[in-house]
Formats: structure tokens, C-alpha cells, sequence
């Protein structure tokens, strides 16, 4: 089987315009891939509604009741950093379903790819930082409880510390997180990670490479995970708005290439999800996050 990937129509609700969170990219990833031949519509797996139960594994229920009836305060909105709207609360449950519907296909068939997910800022009683539920988490921690996966590594690529990972399973030993990123960026106040790299300002392709080929196979040994989950986070891009590297699209391709060669060649299933990106520019944005489908299908692990 090609390997799979994972869509749904609710990815692609709209924000009102100017807002800076680019949620057209969504649509647009979809449309890109099938349009360059990277996918066909039936490459697509389409994931269900996600039960309460499995929400509820990570996120707490005041919380979770809050944010869907409209009732959060105005604080806790801007903390979010998205407008409510109903459209908004089905595409966050559906886009959590969507990443524990690849890592399902990710232990299947070795690999599989969603088209959303990597909000690994939200914690278990707030959101934060563009993220309202914690795809990677919520689908983690699920696999854990049925006893599909005795160990996971999370490996956050995003130029952002994933701290709401950090926090949610640090006392879990079942989970490793992982994370690289940026020294000084958001979020100012950092959680402690089972292992965290920081890489100055103005980081490029070779040094942000280097580091990475240090790290992942001596994670890969120590950790020895059932399952990795890769955020594959785009704004580490040189034209990112938010991000503080310099990679260039050559060093984005290196990273996707290296990341999935290198867990499939240690024979680990690996779910990977796209993580945060912001360009005016929503073409170039989502030709960044198609980097990670491309690579899949080239590679056809």
C-alpha cells in the first residue's frame, strides 16, 4: 500500500481576514498534494469523531466544556490566540482524531502522514500558542492505555519548545518527549522535557542538521520506542514569521528525508504530523508543509 495520508473536510474551516494563523493552509495542503500528483483522493483516510473518553485522557473536563460551549474567558482566548466558533471546535476534535488515526496507520503499514496536528503548546486545563487540544498527546497517551505501545519517542522539530507535551507527560515514562528548538522564542517559560536542544538565533541548514544527526539515532537506541511521532514543524524556515532559524528549503527537505529514513531504517512505525508555519505568502507556506508528504511518498517507506 502507498503510504497513507490523512485529511478531513473540517481541517479547512476559515478564520476571519487578517488573522495571522493561516487556517486556509489546510485546504490548500490538500489541494497542493493531490493537484502535484503527490496523492490521490483515495490516498486519503478520513478520521471519525473522537469519543469524550479519549479526550478526557489528556485534557481535563471543566476545560474541555468551557472552550466548546463559548465560555471561556477573554483571557483564556487570547491566551489560545484563535477566534471561537463552532467551526473551530469540530475542526480542533476532528484534527486530534486525525493524529490518532496516523499513528494507527503508522503502526499498520511503518508510516503515515496527517495533514494537521502538531499543536503541542496546549496543556491539559488551558490552551495556548495557536493550540486548543494536544493532538500528539491525546493520541499517545490513547495507544498507551490500549497496550497498542509499551514506549514512544516524540520527536518536536517545531522551532517552538513543545512545552505542553513536556508538561503533560512528565511522569509518564512510557512517553519520551523530545524537543529542538530555538533558544529565544515562544514560550518565554519553558517546561523541562526528557530531552530538550536549544539552538541560537540564526541557526542554518548545516549546524541544525548536525545537531539533529547527533540526536535521533542515540534517541533511537535509548528510548527504543514501539512508535515515534514527528512534528514537523515548518517554521523553522528561513521566511517563517514567527521562527528564528535560517533553514532553507534545502535544509527542510534534508530534515523530512533524514527523520524518516532514520526511524523506518531502525524498523519503528512513524506518525508524522506538519507543526506550526506562518507565511503572508499561504502558497509558499503550504509548498514548506508538503515537504513532509513528498518526502513520504519518494521515500514510499
Amino acid at each position: 500500500m502507498r503510504v497513507p495520508f490523512v485529511s478531513h473536510p473540517h481541517y479547512h474551516c476559515e478564520l476571519p481576514p487578517g488573522h495571522r494563523f493561516p487556517m486556509g493552509k489546510f485546504r490548500l495542503l490538500y489541494e497542493t498534494l493531490i493537484r502535484e500528483g503527490v496523492a490521490q483522493r483515495e490516498d486519503f483516510c478520513l478520521p471519525a469523531d473522537l469519543p469524550e473518553e479519549t479526550l478526557l485522557r489528556v485534557h481535563e473536563a471543566g476545560y474541555v466544556g468551557l472552550w466548546e460551549s463559548n465560555a471561556l474567558d477573554v483571557q483564556a482566548i487570547r491566551r489560545i490566540g484563535l477566534p471561537w466558533s463552532p467551526e473551530l471546535v469540530r475542526r480542533t476534535r476532528i484534527a486530534v482524531a486525525g493524529t490518532l488515526l496516523t499513528a494507527r496507520l503508522a503502526l499498520r503499514h511503518g508510516l503515515a502522514c496527517n495533514t494537521a496536528g502538531g499543536t503541542h503548546h496546549a496543556f491539559p486545563t488551558y490552551g495556548s500558542g495557536f493550540c486548543i487540544y494536544n493532538d500528539m498527546a491525546v493520541a499517545a497517551a490513547q495507544l498507551v492505555r490500549e497496550g497498542k505501545v509499551r514506549q514512544v519517542l516524540i520527536v518536536d522539530l517545531d522551532v517552538h519548545q513543545g512545552d505542553g507535551t513536556h508538561f503533560i507527560f512528565r511522569n509518564e515514562p512510557r512517553v519520551f518527549t523530545f524537543s529542538l528548538h530555538c533558544e529565544k522564542n515562544f514560550p518565554v517559560r519553558r517546561q523541562p522535557g526528557d530531552r530538550d536542544v536549544e539552538l541560537p538565533e540564526g541557526t542554518g541548514d548545516e549546524a541544525y542538521m548536525e545537531c539533529l544527526r547527533e540526536e535521533l539515532p542515540n534517541l533511537l537506541r535509548a528510548v527504543r520506542p514501539d512508535l515515534v511521532f514527528f512534528d514537523a514543524g515548518v517554521d523553522v524556515h528561513k521566511d517563517d514569521r514567527l521562527g528564528r532559524f535560517e533553514l532553507t528549503d534545502t535544509g527542510l527537505y534534508a530534515r523530512e528525508a533524514y527523520v524518516i529514513e532514520t526511524v523506518r531504517a531502525a524498523g519503528v512505525p512513524l506518525a508524522c504530523v506538519i507543526g506550526g508555519g506562518y507565511d503572508k505568502d499561504l502558497q509558499a507556506l503550504v509548498n514548506r508543509h508538503a515537504v513532509l508528504h513528498r518526502v513520504a511518498r519518494a521515500l514510499d517507506c
